[in-house]
């Protein structure tokens, strides 16, 4: 087991102690996913399962999903879901490692630059995949991305 699924299990049996059905209805959403992909990486290979960086991946894209829903919300008047997907976002995000300043992420963006060699926009995707490598979960890539461009434009 890894870590951070130790801690998604001890948050659910807290949950379920405490009686917050709202934390416990999200901690099972992501326990569900890690399962659901644990159950796909087994099926297409001979691993045991999913990583620590897919689980990472896995809380990444359900804080991205539950962003964009909680926006479409907002824009429909339904202010009390978005502020449900927002509630579900900040427990999800308790298992994602701390987010990089703004400064830290130029630094690292400067830092991938020099480690790949990069010169020029062709190489962006050299860039992107070092960040992602070293910095999942710590940075939101979308907003990234053209801040790369700029580095190497």
């Amino acid at each position: 087991m890894t870590q951070i699924r130790d801690r998604v299990s001890a948050a659910l049996k807290e949950a379920m102690r405490n009686k917050q059905a709202d934390r416990l209805s999200t901690l099972r959403l992501i326990t569900a996913a890690i399962k659901d992909r644990d159950i796909a990486v087994r099926a297409e290979s001979t691993t045991e399962g999913v990583t620590e960086d897919d689980v990472l991946q896995i809380l990444g894209k359900m804080v991205k999903q539950r962003q964009e829903s909680a926006h479409a919300y907002e824009e429909g008047g339904r202010l009390e879901l978005a502020e449900q997907e927002r509630s579900e976002i900040l427990v999800i995000e308790e298992f994602l490692p701390r987010k990089l300043t703004e400064d830290e992420v130029d630094a690292a963006i400067a830092k991938a630059i020099a480690d790949t060699g990069a010169e020029s926009i062709r190489d962006m995707g050299k860039v992107m995949g070092a960040l992602k490598a070293k910095y999942m979960g710590q940075m939101d890539f979308g907003a990234v991305g053209p801040r790369v461009k700029s580095q190497l434009g």
